[in-house]
Protein backbone atom coordinates (compact mmCIF):
# COMPACT_ATOMS: atom_id res chain seq x y z
CA UNK A 1 0.00 0.00 0.00
CA UNK A 2 1.18 3.52 -0.84
CA UNK A 3 -0.45 6.86 -0.16
CA UNK A 4 0.69 9.42 -1.85
CA UNK A 5 0.24 13.73 -0.96
CA UNK A 6 0.57 16.38 -3.13
CA UNK A 7 2.01 19.54 -2.04
CA UNK A 8 3.03 23.20 -4.07
CA UNK A 9 0.37 24.35 -6.13
CA UNK A 10 -0.99 27.71 -6.03
CA UNK A 11 -1.62 30.70 -8.45
CA UNK A 12 1.23 32.07 -10.48
CA UNK A 13 0.93 34.36 -12.62
CA UNK A 14 1.63 33.34 -17.05
CA UNK A 15 5.32 32.88 -17.25
CA UNK A 16 6.43 32.05 -13.77
CA UNK A 17 7.17 29.04 -12.00
CA UNK A 18 6.25 26.26 -9.64
CA UNK A 19 7.41 23.09 -8.54
CA UNK A 20 5.37 20.30 -7.18
CA UNK A 21 5.87 17.52 -4.69
CA UNK A 22 4.36 14.32 -4.33
CA UNK A 23 5.19 12.88 -0.75
CA UNK A 24 5.24 8.88 -0.67
CA UNK A 25 4.90 6.32 3.01
CA UNK A 26 6.08 3.39 2.25
CA UNK A 27 9.77 1.60 1.94
CA UNK A 28 9.05 0.74 -1.75
CA UNK A 29 9.06 4.00 -2.96
CA UNK A 30 12.00 3.15 -5.00
CA UNK A 31 9.77 0.31 -6.91
CA UNK A 32 7.16 2.01 -8.02
CA UNK A 33 6.99 3.67 -11.28
CA UNK A 34 5.67 7.91 -10.69
CA UNK A 35 3.37 9.95 -13.00
CA UNK A 36 1.87 13.01 -12.96
CA UNK A 37 -1.47 13.88 -14.19
CA UNK A 38 -3.87 16.89 -14.53
CA UNK A 39 -7.49 17.69 -14.64
CA UNK A 40 -8.75 20.66 -15.75
CA UNK A 41 -12.82 21.49 -14.90
CA UNK A 42 -15.17 19.63 -17.55
CA UNK A 43 -12.27 18.39 -19.22
CA UNK A 44 -10.69 14.79 -18.85
CA UNK A 45 -7.63 13.58 -16.80
CA UNK A 46 -4.72 13.89 -18.89
CA UNK A 47 -1.21 12.47 -18.92
CA UNK A 48 1.25 14.88 -18.03
CA UNK A 49 4.64 13.41 -17.23
CA UNK A 50 6.44 10.23 -15.25
CA UNK A 51 9.24 8.48 -14.80
CA UNK A 52 10.88 5.10 -13.79
CA UNK A 53 11.52 3.67 -10.55
CA UNK A 54 15.44 4.16 -11.36
CA UNK A 55 14.45 7.62 -12.46
CA UNK A 56 16.29 6.57 -15.64
CA UNK A 57 13.57 7.08 -18.01
CA UNK A 58 10.95 9.85 -18.08
CA UNK A 59 8.34 10.36 -20.73
CA UNK A 60 6.27 13.94 -21.21
CA UNK A 61 2.87 14.67 -23.38
CA UNK A 62 4.43 16.95 -25.84
CA UNK A 63 2.33 20.38 -24.49
CA UNK A 64 4.81 20.00 -21.69
CA UNK A 65 8.13 19.05 -23.16
CA UNK A 66 10.84 21.80 -22.74
CA UNK A 67 8.61 23.15 -19.98
CA UNK A 68 8.07 20.76 -16.84
CA UNK A 69 10.28 18.30 -15.29
CA UNK A 70 9.78 15.45 -13.74
CA UNK A 71 12.48 14.22 -11.28
CA UNK A 72 12.67 11.91 -8.11
CA UNK A 73 14.84 11.47 -5.07
CA UNK A 74 14.08 7.80 -3.68
CA UNK A 75 15.95 8.64 0.03
CA UNK A 76 13.27 11.30 0.53
CA UNK A 77 10.30 9.27 -1.14
CA UNK A 78 9.61 12.31 -3.25
CA UNK A 79 8.84 12.99 -6.83
CA UNK A 80 9.20 16.66 -8.30
CA UNK A 81 7.55 18.43 -11.25
CA UNK A 82 9.18 21.55 -11.44
CA UNK A 83 6.91 23.89 -14.05
CA UNK A 84 9.02 26.83 -15.65
CA UNK A 85 7.10 29.01 -17.98
CA UNK A 86 3.62 28.28 -17.27
CA UNK A 87 0.30 29.02 -19.30
CA UNK A 88 -3.04 29.30 -18.47
CA UNK A 89 -4.20 26.45 -20.09
CA UNK A 90 -2.13 24.65 -17.08
CA UNK A 91 -4.97 25.30 -14.80
CA UNK A 92 -5.52 22.24 -13.60
CA UNK A 93 -5.99 20.11 -10.30
CA UNK A 94 -2.47 17.97 -10.13
CA UNK A 95 -2.29 14.59 -9.11
CA UNK A 96 0.30 12.44 -8.20
CA UNK A 97 0.10 8.06 -9.25
CA UNK A 98 2.30 5.32 -8.56
CA UNK A 99 2.58 1.73 -9.96
CA UNK A 100 4.78 -1.09 -9.08
CA UNK A 101 6.93 -1.71 -12.70
CA UNK A 102 7.67 -0.20 -16.12
CA UNK A 103 6.80 3.39 -16.39
CA UNK A 104 3.89 4.28 -18.14
CA UNK A 105 1.62 7.36 -19.14
CA UNK A 106 -1.99 5.60 -19.35
CA UNK A 107 -3.68 6.35 -15.66
CA UNK A 108 -5.90 3.53 -15.52
CA UNK A 109 -2.96 1.43 -15.28
CA UNK A 110 -1.73 3.05 -11.76
CA UNK A 111 -2.73 1.91 -8.88
CA UNK A 112 -2.08 4.54 -5.94
CA UNK A 113 -3.09 8.27 -6.50
CA UNK A 114 -2.63 11.32 -4.22
CA UNK A 115 -5.65 13.81 -3.47
CA UNK A 116 -4.42 16.60 -5.96
CA UNK A 117 -3.22 20.09 -5.49
CA UNK A 118 -4.95 22.96 -7.73
CA UNK A 119 -2.54 25.17 -9.89
CA UNK A 120 -3.88 28.27 -11.41
CA UNK A 121 -1.97 30.13 -14.06
CA UNK A 122 -3.38 33.53 -14.39
CA UNK A 123 -3.00 35.45 -17.39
Amino acid sequence: QVQLVESGGGLVQAGGSLRLSCAASGRTFRSYAMGWFRQAPGKEREFVAAISASGGSTYYTDSVKGRFTISRDNAKNTVYLQMNSLKPEDTAVYYCAADLGTIKTMGSLYDYWGQGTQVTVSS
